[in-house]
């Protein structure tokens, strides 16, 4: 029964941490941004290249050809 309890309590406490970093992500105006190498789902060891914001984090959009290679020869 402890176990459950404290498991239940850890995702309780994940829930909170989730919600609150949406809340910093939606209300980040994103001043400046960088094109990063990212996991494509939490549950995948496949990456993925994106524009993140240097603040929040949340992936932003999508490099073009360009800058995808660019990324790539750095």
């Amino acid at each position: 029964m402890w176990k459950s309890n404290k498991v239940a309590g850890l995702f309780d406490k994940k829930h909170k941490i989730e919600k609150e970093i949406e809340k910093i992500q939606r209300s980040c105006k994103h001043p400046t941004k960088t094109i990063k190498s990212i996991r494509e789902r939490v549950d995948s060891s496949s990456t993925i290249i994106r524009w993140i914001c240097d603040e929040c984090l949340l992936p932003i959009g999508y490099p073009n050809k360009q800058e995808t290679d660019k990324f790539f020869r750095q």
